[in-house]
């Protein structure tokens, strides 16, 4: 467990494992950290290889600063913390805000990424479903009391009252999701693997739109296997998928050593 200095903040990271290969960084979702996101996950994920957690600016035991929030801003800061490691090339896992970072990595930071697992993931706002999110404006901080993802900010975060803050900025990134042309998820580098749940907010439509851009979809035996690859879990909603490690490990292990 550490910090590093990353572009005016102290960003929390935990480095687990110590594998050959390339370094595995994972990436968590909104309002969460790394214990709500991964900590099912991870101790599977470095039984093989180094693990590298980190919590982004303004959630857990990293500290918030002035300023929206976005995943341009996100993605900088990872590139920032991989420099501080002296980390020139990583795999990266997301999982939902986590796997948009993660994306936004492998167009804009191509190469200091060598794999990608996105999970529940789209690359613009028609791939969720409709009206998703039309009521997220009337979320108030007092409504997640309670949950899993306040009861982790409180007990981590160094200004546990800043959790207001932290779910109005959360609201206006949601406001204005993140979004890449088709063209950009068809000239992705990086291999990438994509992983939905098969009640998630993405729709398997667009799933399956975004694998086909990846070169999937393809008769496999006469072409070959394409680089891209599809998971879809069974009986699993988003906030849910975390909890399916012993469905993800392996298949994350796999794709990430082929």
């Amino acid at each position: 467990m550490a910090y590093a200095p990353v572009n005016g903040l102290s960003m929390y990271y935990e480095s687990h494992g110590d594998g050959p290969g390339r370094p595995l960084v994972l990436l968590h979702g909104a309002l969460s950290g790394i214990g709500t996101s991964f900590g099912a996950i991870l101790p599977l994920l470095a039984k093989t290889r180094r693990v590298v957690a980190v919590e982004l600016r303004a959630h857990a035991r990293t500290a918030d600063s002035d300023g929206p929030l976005s995943v341009d801003g996100f993605a900088v800061d990872v590139v920032a913390l991989l420099d501080h490691l002296d980390v020139a090339v990583a795999d990266v896992f997301g999982w939902s805000l986590g796997a948009a970072v993660a994306l936004r990595l492998g167009t804009d930071h191509a190469h200091r990424v060598g794999r990608l697992v996105l999970a529940s993931v789209s690359f613009d706002a028609t791939g969720l479903h409709p009206g998703l999110l039309d009521g997220i404006q009337h979320l108030e901080p007092e409504h997640l009391h309670g949950s899993e993802f306040h009861d982790e900010y409180v007990r981590t975060a160094p200004d546990p009252a800043a959790w207001p803050t932290l779910v109005r900025k959360i609201k206006q990134l949601d406001a204005d999701p993140p979004r890449w042309p088709p063209s950009a998820i068809r000239e992705l580098a990086a291999p990438t693997l994509l992983v939905l749940a098969d009640s998630d907010i993405v729709r398997p439509e667009h799933a399956v739109e975004m694998f086909r851009l990846l070169g999937g979809g393809v008769v496999g035996d006469l072409t070959g296997l394409p680089a891209g690859r599809l998971a879809v879990l069974p009986g699993t909603t988003h906030t849910t998928m975390p909890q399916r490690a012993e469905w993800l490990a392996p298949m994350i292990d796999e794709f990430l050593d082929a």
